[in-house]
């Protein structure tokens, strides 16, 4: 198997060591490069295509909100998936970041067994919000920002069952779930989930949830 390539994107120098010497020990996971700032995971995502950018949120010159927009708007660059690390699990940025195209985020103090599944569930192509991190916040600032219509625009090109599906998805349940859910074959829901993505122009799954609250499939009260 292809190891996963990381680039590491973090102003504070301790961290990054820290995380480089993880991942160095781990088989089947390799880091490419290393950023200080949310210009340098750019310029380094474009010079080395890593599977994964573990980016932090506050940097100087480019922050990890606005570093992640231009990764997720870069032709080329669709495969890289963006993992974001907060040091707080009410961090008000968490849900921009998903918007701006990251894959799901992470506390800086999680374990290092949970740092390593993260990186290959979002190498994978999956979503990946930490479990401390419950979908309370997602909808807590989605609620705070969107006006809800009845009829939301963009969920007209999806069909009734794609609707269902996107908001399972919404309420976090994963393909196999969705299938039980909706008595599906597991590959049947995979698809469903694949059209919607595509219907909806979303990068991964982590923006399908993100679509999800934001057109009121899925609100605060679950």
């Amino acid at each position: 198997m292809t190891d996963v390539r990381v680039l590491l994107a973090d102003d504070q120098v301790l961290v990054r060591t820290g995380f480089k010497l993880l991942l160095d020990s781990e088989d089947g996971i390799e880091v490419v490069g290393e950023a200080a700032n949310g210009s340098e995971a750019v310029s380094l995502a474009r010079a080395h295509r890593p599977d994964v950018v573990l980016m932090d949120i506050r940097m100087p010159v480019l922050d990890g909100i606005k570093a992640t927009r231009e990764i997720a708007g870069t032709r080329g660059l669709e495969q890289v998936r963006v993992l974001i690390l907060t040091t707080y699990d009410t961090d008000e940025y968490v849900f921009e970041a998903l918007e701006a195209g990251a894959s799901g985020f992470l506390l800086k103090d999680s374990g290092p067994a949970e740092l390593l599944h993260a990186i290959r569930v979002v190498a994978a192509g999956e979503a990946l919000l930490a479990p401390r991190i419950t979908r309370r916040l997602i909808a807590q600032f989605t609620a705070a920002r969107v006006v809800r219509h009845v009829a939301d625009d963009r969920l007209a090109v999806l069909t009734q069952r794609e609707r269902e599906v996107l908001a399972l998805v919404g309420r976090g349940l994963s393909n196999d779930e969705i299938a039980t859910e909706l008595t599906l074959s597991p590959a049947t829901a995979r698809t469903h989930v694949s059209r919607a993505m595509v219907k909806l122009g979303a990068r991964d799954r982590a923006q399908l949830v993100v679509a999800a609250y934001e057109t009121g499939l899925v609100s605060l009260g679950g």
